[in-house]
């Protein structure tokens, strides 16, 4: 099978699926983040080969916390359920982590759900610190992953369709 097509989105691309699988139950601005429309943050999406958006993430320059040190910040990754372990969410994050790269990043780290545990760690992340919950949402851990130094481009990202 080859790889879904990936490719940078703008943020209104991904809110429809980061609603339905991160805040379903919530109104749907609960989707929505504050640094969607920052400069600096670009929008990974995974496509199906009808166009759908089957996987996304967003990704946003922030400090690891507790240490201060510099690093991109992925947030909202979600995938839907009908095709997940068809690759989309390693896609759309291996997609995101070589922008990253290309645009300078080192680090990348997320909250990632405790229950996503394993994805990240599968795709070269560490766990840092304990489980903690976030407030409606659930039980998280800190996980980052080092970039290797950039090398002249976001693989295999493509501007959206």
């Amino acid at each position: 099978m080859r790889p879904p097509r990936t490719a940078l989105v703008p943020a209104r691309d991904v809110l429809a699926l980061r609603h339905a699988v991160l805040r379903p139950g919530l109104p749907a601005e609960a989707a929505a983040f504050p640094e969607d429309a920052a400069p600096a943050t670009f929008h990974v999406a995974a496509h199906d080969a009808q166009g759908r958006v089957r996987a996304c993430a967003t990704f946003l320059p922030q400090p690891l916390p507790d240490t201060g040190e510099e690093a991109y910040r992925l947030r909202g990754m979600a995938s839907d359920p009908a095709v997940r372990g068809l690759g989309y969410g390693v896609a759309v994050l291996r997609a995101g982590l070589a922008e990253a790269a290309a645009r300078g990043a080192c680090l990348v780290w997320c909250n990632g759900r405790s229950g996503a545990r394993g994805f990240y760690e599968r795709q070269g992340f560490e766990v840092r610190g304990e489980e903690f919950l976030v407030e409606g949402v659930g039980p998280h851990f800190v996980c980052a992953i080092k970039l290797p130094a950039a090398a002249g481009g976001g693989g295999d990202v493509r501007p959206g369709p």
